[in-house]
């Protein structure tokens, strides 16, 4: 499949419980709760907040590696293991959403349902076993949400901002003007972004979508694409030169020349499995990784271990972890090609994307937060993303 384009051209949350804790307890009184669900290619995960300031506060969470996408290079469907693994981590959403009485929520998929033959029949089948409704959401929603989640970390200084989000089926990348918002004004631009891509014309200067782009290569996809490749270097290799053919028709400042001017948000479980190697950890700690700024030497240095260990190497390695292990490489193949194709040496580290963005637009849309400010990089920790 083709890249995908348009015609034309922060949330924050403190420390919810990791999956299979038990959930914090609430006030009698407190703010109605929120949900939203991502269904990717690989994952599925869920989050539900309440509102709390310019944020959210989460109080339960579910993550679960369903692997929903295996197999669709090859057939173009979902298979029937599949789809009775993801119903299954569905019943279990269900039953968290039942305890805690959510009634406003979002729950949608991407792009292993976008690309299925069979989409039409899973998503009836969810609704029947688990009388979940899943949304399957086009590449334009998924890239807003996943940018206005990473609102918080864009610096003052940033004038051209891209947000890299690396999925499991696909990869979106945005590119964003803001050069004539005022540096105070730039995170709470960004999250206006929430109800369109396209603004309409304002005497108040306004963060521009200048080009975005949805690559139908994410971490399970691409890892498929060459899996007959044995030499795990040459897969590797394979894999980021391929990926950045991709990206040809992506470049909307050819001339650009490094600066500081420009930023580079990154928001996957690759890069956060990346930060977390190079900071040597042993215990993922989201409040380490989220917002930390890596170069290129950094981030080579890291994908050079990655390598140097081989396939039985990365599957041991704690800062890996046992579900990643199989796509490390092929989200590493992305993230180095990103970084071979843009003029800066550094990235961003996010630990947020497409659920953080379905809340806050949920929670914004209903008017339950204070959007007058957006808090600062460190007040924020989820589960970890992939």
């Amino acid at each position: 499949m083709a890249p995908k384009r348009p015609q034309g051209a922060g949330a924050t949350h403190e420390r919810g419980p990791a999956q299979g804790s038990q959930p914090v307890p609430r006030a009698p009184g407190s703010p109605e709760l929120y949900a939203a669900l991502d269904l990717g290619t690989n994952s599925c995960r869920m989050l539900i907040a309440e509102p709390r300031g310019a944020g959210f506060h989460v109080v339960d969470s579910f993550s679960k590696s369903v692997q929903l996408g295996l197999g669709l290079e090859r057939s173009g469907r979902l298979s029937r293991g599949s789809m009775t693994r993801t119903v299954q981590a569905l019943r279990i959403c269900q039953q968290k959403l039942k305890r805690h009485k959510v009634r406003r929520m979002r729950l949608v998929a991407t792009e292993a349902c976008r690309r299925a033959d069979n989409a039409a029949d899973f998503i009836d089948r969810v609704h029947r076993e688990t009388g979940l409704r899943l949304d399957i959401i086009e590449p334009e929603e998924e890239a807003r949400l996943a940018v206005i989640s990473c609102a918080p970390l864009v610096s003052p200084k940033t004038e051209n901002l891209l947000v890299v989000d690396i999925g499991g089926g696909s990869t979106e990348l945005v590119w964003i003007d803001l050069a004539k918002v005022a540096k105070k004004d730039r995170p709470q631009a960004i999250m206006r972004l929430h109800s369109g891509f396209v603004r309409a014309i304002s005497d108040v200067p306004e963060a521009r979508v200048v080009d975005w782009i949805s690559v139908p290569l994410g971490v399970a996809t691409l890892r498929e694409q060459f899996n007959d490749v044995e030499d795990d270097a040459a897969r590797f290799a394979l894999m980021s030169w391929f990926f950045e053919e991709n990206l040809a028709d992506f470049s909307p400042y050819h001339a650009t020349e490094p600066t500081e001017r420009f930023q580079i948000v990154g928001t996957s479980g690759t890069v956060t499995t990346v930060a977390a190697s190079h900071l040597g950890l042993k215990r993922y700690d989201r409040t380490k990784v989220d917002g930390l700024r890596m170069s290129s030497q950094q981030i080579d240095a890291v994908i050079r271990s990655y390598l140097s260990m081989g396939p039985g190497g990365r599957r041991a390695d704690p800062r890996i972890g046992s579900d990643r292990h199989t796509l490390i490489m092929s989200g590493a193949a992305i993230l180095q090609a990103l970084m071979r194709c843009w003029p800066t040496d550094r990235l961003s580290v996010a630990d947020r994307g497409l659920r953080e963005g379905l809340l806050y637009a949920q929670m914004s849309a209903d008017g339950v937060l204070d959007e007058q400010s957006v808090r600062p990089k460190g007040t924020v920790s989820s589960p970890r993303r992939g």
